[in-house]
């Protein structure tokens, strides 16, 4: 897919799913069970444990539907080996052009983590696809709303603070899709491997979203 296509995905799946997993065993159970409740775009973050190698694993083992991304960058040299490795879009905590321009290299998403509105339009103008609020949960959603009304232009994502019924109220304030981690991945249903519940809560997740989008 090319940099627009993966894009084009992203903003019609509206979820993503941060998977900080300290399992790698369990990773592949995991996608794939929230695949089955809807949430089919997976960001393997760098803080697992031989996340490189789990991604070329997992993006040559998956169905080609699940679209698998790396997170957690925070130098190009990473998103290259990410990207050479099968990742289709990079993610970022922090703001670095270096990264933004390793990914558009390879015909990449990139989306930089920003805070500020000074911060998030710098990352627009250096080439971000997506802007990362981060954390959003200390920021809230009047603040999607208060950045948005005079830059509309923008392509905005939280991560922090979505819940798994509350998704869909970050899509109404403008957000382009959320991103989802510890409430989207149980600890303890992966510790027991209950990967139902994974999929029940891709569904919740979904449900919330979609209620948005019908109206």
């Amino acid at each position: 897919m090319t940099r627009q296509q993966i894009l084009d995905e992203l903003f019609k799946r509206k979820a993503v799913a941060v998977i900080r997993l300290q399992d790698a065993d369990k990773l592949r159970k995991v996608i794939e069970a929230l695949a089955e409740g809807g949430v089919s775009v997976a960001e393997i973050t760098m803080t697992v444990p031989n996340a490189i190698g789990l991604i070329k694993q997992i993006t040559s083992e998956l169905k080609s539907d699940i679209v698998v991304g790396v997170g957690s960058v925070l130098n190009a040299q990473v998103a290259q080996q990410a990207i050479e490795a099968g990742a289709k879009y990079v993610v970022s905590p922090i703001f670095k052009k270096e990264i933004i321009d390793k990914s558009h290299e390879y015909d990449i998403p990139a989306m930089p983590g920003c805070f500020t509105p000074t911060e998030i339009q710098t990352a627009y103008e250096a080439g971000a696809d997506v802007v990362k609020v981060f954390p959003a949960d200390v920021l809230g959603m009047p603040f999607f709303k208060g950045v948005l009304a005079p830059m509309p232009h923008l392509k905005l994502m939280p991560t922090g603070g979505v819940t798994l019924t509350n998704a869909g109220e970050w899509i109404k304030v403008g957000a382009c899709a959320v991103g989802l981690g510890a409430a989207l991945l149980d600890k303890e249903a992966i510790e027991t491997e209950n990967y139902s519940k994974l999929t029940e809560n891709a569904k919740l997740v979904m449900q919330s979203i979609n209620s948005v989008l019908k109206k």
